[in-house]
């Protein structure tokens, strides 16, 4: 195994012994076989541990286990928790995406603040199959089907030449203890269901299923890889650019076949959805001016081209919104209404919808992004707080932050859109008239 893991390390060249690597460790199998393998190898390694407070004491015995093992070796050892329940339901997303992004996010943060080369996550052999078949029935590009690689960006993943079978072997024959996630048996969860019910199916029409599945990923990586070529001479050919901007010949682009790939390949790295993109396409023949939102990205289509500008170009801008606005499309959807406060009135727990005092409101709000030196009094409190402060407390990301959006009356924030209204404008026992504002969409519709 020992030999295997520093073969497989110098065959993808994926870190040498003068550089310093992160390693995500679980306490789970993979994570501690692939830290055993990095220490005996003697590898300048450090330690990252996420507590995701989602198991209950389980949880924090993971913890625990974790910063004892890098404590047995005198490992540097760091470890964060979140409240990813709460996260993942203001997000929107689902707790295992959320939990993805975090840890990613976080990792990051420690690799670049300590000075560390790479981070190492401990895929295996199986992860990659379970992908493949995760998103064969997701729905999928080619990209998609050509499992995990080992090596992208800063990330680093060492263990993928390793079954899990044989990782268990050598954690027995090492006697080295590990943690069981009782999750890991649960098939309410998509991969285990794949793991334990459907892979075994496949195998019984097929003994050798997992081999052939890996040689079907590798050959589809080299079909990638052509396919890949022809999309990026394609991209030459339409694509310009500017210092700000990148303009897609409309001409030139309805000559490409079939369209809706190339379209979807074009657009997809600046964040665009599969649903924007078909609707991008049928743009293509309506009159010019629609525009279209990614996180990062705006799309306009004008009259002889698509023009495509990241957000952050346009983050200076403000937009106004008067009293009569019943809704805005940009930068964001925003529904607006007004209503009576009647005693059989239910206020919302959704981040989506912010309920204000209307009386306390003064027209015209102005919607912005947050910027440096902001500060606001979250609700339920009584004092003041930057809004930096409540970024850290709350564990957003760069990411995150770079894309919040902030709601202005009279120079006082009212709602950071998506996680918290101002306690100043909340609904009271005074309230006459509500001010109703819904998030229907982060992009325009």
């Amino acid at each position: 195994m020992l030999t295997n893991f520093q073969t497989f390390i110098e065959s993808n060249k994926l870190v040498n012994k003068t550089e310093r690597i992160l390693l995500g460790v679980s306490g789970g199998i993979d994570s501690v076989c692939m830290f055993h393998l990095f220490r005996q190898l003697e590898y300048s390694i450090g330690i990252a541990h996420c507590n995701f407070l989602l198991r209950g004491e389980e949880s924090d015995q993971d913890e625990l286990f974790v910063r004892n093992l890098a404590e047995e070796f005198d490992i540097p050892f760091f470890s964060t928790q979140f409240n990813t329940k709460e996260i993942s339901e203001s997000r929107g997303i689902s707790i295992q995406m959320a939990a993805r992004d975090l840890r990613y996010d976080w990792f990051e943060e420690i690799r670049s603040k300590y000075s560390y080369d790479y981070i190492a996550i401990a895929h295996n052999r199986d992860d990659v199959i379970e992908t493949f078949l995760i998103n064969l029935t997701r729905g999928s590009g080619i990209k998609g089907f050509t499992g995990i690689k080992p090596k992208t960006g800063n990330i680093i993943r060492p263990l993928l030449f390793a079954a899990r079978k044989e990782i268990l072997e050598y954690l027995h024959t090492g006697n080295y203890n590990f943690r069981e996630d009782s999750s890991n048996s649960s098939v309410k969860y998509s991969r285990n269901l794949i793991r334990h019910e459907i892979i075994p199916l496949f195998e019984q029409i097929n003994p050798r299923f997992r081999d052939t599945m890996i040689e079907n990923i590798s050959r589809l990586r080299d079909t990638e890889t052509i396919y890949i070529d022809y999309i990026e001479h394609s991209r030459d050919l339409v694509f310009k650019e500017d210092e700000h901007r990148i303009f897609i010949n409309l001409e030139k682009l309805n000559k490409l076949t079939p369209l809706s790939s190339f379209l979807f390949e074009f657009l997809r790295p600046y964040g665009f959805s599969k649903t924007q993109i078909t609707d991008i396409e049928e743009s293509l023949v309506k009159t010019p001016g629609k525009q279209f939102y990614s996180l990062t990205h705006r799309l306009i289509k004008d009259r002889t081209d698509l023009i495509l500008e990241e957000i952050s170009s346009i983050n200076d801008r403000q937009y106004y919104i008067e009293a009569h606005t019943e809704s805005i499309n940009t930068p964001l959807v925003l529904k607006f209404s007004k209503l009576e406060l009647k005693s059989d009135f239910n206020i919302t727990n959704s981040n989506l919808i912010g309920l204000f005092d209307l009386d306390q409101i003064v027209f015209p709000l102005i919607l912005r992004k947050w910027q440096k030196g902001d500060y606001f009094m979250p609700l339920g409190m009584k004092n003041l707080k930057k809004l930096s402060d409540f970024f850290i407390d709350n564990k957003l990301s760069i990411s995150d932050k770079e894309n919040t959006w902030i709601l202005e009356s009279n120079n006082k924030i009212v709602w950071i859109l998506g996680y918290r209204i101002d306690e100043r404008f909340k609904i009271t026992k005074n309230t006459k008239e509500i001010l109703k504002i819904e998030i229907m969409s982060y992009v325009d519709q």
